[in-house]
Parts: structure tokens; C-alpha cells; sequence
């Protein structure tokens, strides 16, 4: 895969392809930027007429960005708004690496509530692009119609293991080649298929002026710092550890806080344990529970399912 500047790279050319696979035209799309007050960007992907508010909005998970949705929304065939969370994709890094629930919705309400024109939104969330929708609905009831979560509920540890993280991260920050960093997804085990992980790498990797390749998300350069320091690395986990019971509970709060329907999609090889299943069940009666055959990334493996899930969650608001 040869380097191109990015100014040469179409972020969008993976599209065509992805709605001839499902039989769907691809929509108008577009990127979008909103400033924050202290200078900040938040970014995001708007797909359908632009003349019509979105209907639907699309948080992902950590370490992934708005493209991870894309083959999602194009099955949907509603109009979205679909960000690249803070410290991800083309949005701005936090200074202070707090990629959590709270202060990611706080980040991006402003964002979504210009985009949307406070239109009541159908807000699907993956792991911790859940957390954060679930704060966000919590927040902000007015801009939240319907809520989906994809394999995440309070608890559980939405980078997975930070250990297999920072292993997957450990090395330079920068590469030769593209190619060097789809080689070593794979050798890892991630990205499925060379082609899918050559598309994953090129949408959620960037050229720097100098010809060297990097991660867009913060995550990759935070893991990197931590694998050259176990000593700062046992902190961070120690740290995580006991922050852990204050944001589950926060989450469960969140959650309860929620005036719009939920529907929760897992994963049968996602996250999520019986257990968990179990808790979400008895402190969330009235919610919806769909399973899918599926890893923890829902909405890359089964995206055409996931995208029955939300208009399901749409039509039923």
C-alpha cells in the first residue's frame, strides 16, 4: 500500500464498494468541524441530504473512529451524524487524556446539538462511545429519542485488556508504510481480512509532513509512552482499578437517568459475561436485548443486523 499525502487520499473511495456489497445507493456525505470554546474541534461524518436534520447519531469505540460505521449506516439508509469521538479520528486530543463517559458527552453535546438543530436523536453507541451516549442521554433527555448500546454496559472495561493494548501498541509511534501497520495488525490478529484491515488502517492512520505514518487516535501514543514505562504502567492500571467502581456507578446512573427507550445489541464473543447480561437485565427491565452472533465490534461484524437493531430503536421511538 503505498503512501499518499493526505491531501491525495479520499476518505470516502471505500464507499462505492461497501453499498454495492449491500445493494444500497451510498448517500450524500460529507465532514463536518465545530469548535469548541477553548479552540478545540470536535469532527464528524454527515451522510444523506444535507437539507434534512440527522436521525440518527453514531458514537464508537476507543482506538476506532466514524468509519467504523460506515457499512452500518449505508444498511440503515437513515440520515446520520456519525463523530469521531474526542482524541480519535479528526476530532482534537483531550490535554488531559480523560477519554471517559462524562467528559466526552460533555465535549460533544455542543457539537451534536448544532449539527442535529436539536432534532431528537436515535443515539447508538459502541462500548465506550456507549458510556458516553448513555452520560449524553442522561445530560441532555431533549436530544435523545431512542438509545443503543453495542456491547457495553456499566462495568466493564471498555479498552478491553490495557495489557493486550499496550503489547498491540509497543514500538514506534510512527511507520515507513501503511502497509508495515496493516502487517502488524494482523499479526496480531486484528482487522479480520487484508483488505479489511487495509481499510481500517488507511481510515484511522494519518501521513505526517515528514512521510511517516501514525495512528490518528490519542490512545496509540498514550499506550506507546506506558509500554516504555512499566512502572508507569502498573500506576495507570492501579489508578484505573480503583476509578473503576466511581464510573460504573456513574454509568448505572447515567443509565437510570435515561427517559427514552434502550435497546442493548451484545455480542455472543463480545464483552459482556452472563453476569453482566444478568445485572443489565434486573436494573434495566424495560429494556430491549437483541444477541448477535459476534465479536465485541458489533457494527463490523454483523453491520447489516446492528443496522435492523437501530431502525428497530428508530421506528419504535
Amino acid at each position: 500500500m503505498r503512501n499518499v499525502s493526505d491531501d491525495a487520499f479520499d476518505e470516502f473511495s471505500y464507499l462505492p464498494a461497501q453499498g454495492d456489497a449491500l445493494g444500497v445507493p451510498v448517500p450524500p456525505v460529507r465532514r463536518l468541524t465545530h469548535r469548541l470554546p477553548d479552540g478545540r474541534t470536535v469532527s464528524a461524518l454527515r451522510f444523506g441530504d444535507p437539507d434534512l436534520a440527522p436521525e440518527v447519531t453514531f458514537l464508537h469505540g476507543a482506538g476506532l473512529n466514524a468509519h467504523t460505521w460506515d457499512t452500518t449506516v449505508l444498511a440503515a439508509g437513515l440520515p446520520a451524524l456519525v463523530l469521531d469521538l474526542p482524541g480519535h479520528g479528526d476530532s482534537s486530543w483531550r490535554s488531559d487524556a480523560q477519554y471517559t463517559g462524562d467528559p466526552l458527552a460533555a465535549d460533544i453535546a455542543p457539537a451534536v446539538t448544532a449539527w442535529t438543530g436539536g432534532r431528537p436523536q436515535t443515539l447508538v453507541g459502541h462500548s465506550l462511545g456507549g458510556l458516553t451516549a448513555a452520560a449524553l442521554a442522561a445530560r441532555h433527555p431533549d436530544l435523545v429519542a431512542a438509545l443503543v448500546l453495542v456491547d457495553i454496559s456499566p462495568g466493564i472495561d471498555p479498552n478491553g485488556a490495557a495489557a493486550s493494548i499496550r503489547a498491540f501498541f509497543a514500538g514506534p509511534t510512527d511507520w515507513a508504510s501503511r502497509d508495515e501497520l496493516v502487517d502488524r495488525a494482523l499479526s496480531f490478529g486484528l482487522g479480520g481480512s487484508r483488505e479489511a484491515a487495509t481499510r481500517g488502517v488507511s481510515l484511522n492512520s494519518r501521513i505526517r509532513p515528514d512521510g511517516r505514518v501514525e495512528w490518528k487516535h490519542h490512545y496509540a501514543h498514550l499506550a506507546n509512552r506506558l509500554a516504555a514505562d512499566p512502572g508507569a504502567a502498573a500506576a495507570v492500571d492501579a489508578a484505573q482499578r480503583a476509578d473503576a467502581g466511581v464510573l460504573s456507578a456513574a454509568g448505572w446512573d447515567h443509565l437510570a437517568a435515561v427517559t427514552a427507550p434502550v435497546t442493548l445489541v451484545t455480542g455472543t464473543r463480545g464483552f459482556l459475561t452472563e453476569s453482566d447480561r444478568r445485572e443489565f437485565r434486573e436494573r434495566m427491565p424495560a429494556a430491549r436485548h437483541l444477541e448477535l452472533e459476534s465479536g465485541h465490534n458489533v457494527q463490523e461484524e454483523r453491520p447489516v443486523e446492528l443496522a435492523a437493531a437501530v431502525r428497530a430503536a428508530h421506528d419504535g421511538r
